[in-house]
């Protein structure tokens, strides 16, 4: 079977044009779209560019070149170049991706201090199978004791 491509032709031409490859051609043709690994597919131009010395005075960050954060930053910055270079941690990749602030606490607005990150799924299972039981041996422990249900009709006067 060879592979048929229609192409789409202005409305002017009557008949609409095929184009029959060899299956390999195809292929070959298909492979050329697909972008190389690890590149972006969003290219700036003009002042939006990585490298333009105005990028800082229109984008909302306030990043690029002639950024006044970066100057200043490069000015006192006393940290390692591993520091500098270090990844965000887990917590701020949620907060910048789903709105989760893990580092402050629900109840009282203070901060939180995060002293472990439990990646290993069978302690992740061991964890919630404790957490589990534990809620169920509380639930049980803040329940009223049973008792009969109210006679009606027992003390009604005849």
């Amino acid at each position: 079977m060879w592979p048929l491509l229609r192409i789409h032709a202005p409305a002017a031409l009557v008949r609409p044009c095929y184009v029959i490859f060899e299956p390999l051609d195809f292929v070959a043709r298909l492979a050329a779209l697909v972008p190389k690994p690890r590149v972006n597919l969003t290219r700036f131009h003009g002042v939006f560019e990585p490298n333009s010395k105005h990028r800082a005075r229109i984008t909302p960050a306030g990043r690029g070149k002639g950024s006044k954060k970066k100057q200043a930053a490069t000015d006192q910055d006393e940290r390692t170049p591993a520091e500098r270079h270090a990844a965000i941690t887990w917590a701020q990749r949620l907060k910048r991706v789903f709105n989760i602030d893990i580092e402050t606490s629900e109840k009282c607005q203070g901060p939180v201090r995060i002293i472990a990150c439990v990646e290993d799924p069978a302690v992740i299972r061991q964890i919630l199978e404790h957490l589990r039981k534990k809620e169920s041996e509380d639930s049980q422990a803040q329940r009223p004791p049973e008792r009969a249900p109210p006679q009606i009709g027992l003390f009604d006067e005849a």
